[in-house]
């Protein structure tokens, strides 16, 4: 399992029109492309996937927030930023046990939580991003 790399300044919903974004507050400082989960006072906090209830996954920061400030989170849709050009179209993203990362493969030791697929745009490079689809009904443990 490898961390997927991720470029903050270059983090941003590729059809914004088109995908679901929350806002919410920050409970600690959190960097555009962060894994972010909801902690019990509403707030969010860094995904971990090897981590007690920071494993709830529910979207992919797309600014950078110091604590109590807004945060803008990619729930579901195309995001930009993330190194996926090695991966197969299709391939699955995964909570990484690093705090805030997305991963290459599952958790070992953590638990598994998919976060999105990797897919193509429609440009003549096919460029890759990740598709992220959290599901806030879930509970992982």
């Amino acid at each position: 399992m490898a961390d997927i790399t991720v470029t903050a300044a270059q983090v941003g919903a590729c059809f914004p029109d088109k995908a679901e974004i929350t806002d919410m507050i920050a409970a600690a400082a959190i960097t555009a492309g962060q894994a972010v989960y909801q902690d019990t006072d509403g707030k969010a906090n860094l995904a971990d996937a090897n981590g007690t209830n920071t494993r709830q996954f529910r979207g992919i920061a797309l600014n950078a927030a110091a604590a109590g400030r807004a945060v803008s989170v990619l729930v579901r849709g195309h995001v930009y930023g993330f190194t996926v050009s090695g991966m197969n179209g299709d391939a699955i993203a995964y909570l990484s046990n690093t705090a805030g990362a997305l991963a290459d493969a599952a958790s070992v030791g953590g638990t598994t939580v998919n976060c999105g697929r990797v897919t193509c745009l429609t440009d003549a490079n096919l460029t890759k991003v990740i598709y992220i689809k959290a599901d806030w009904r879930r509970t992982w443990s």
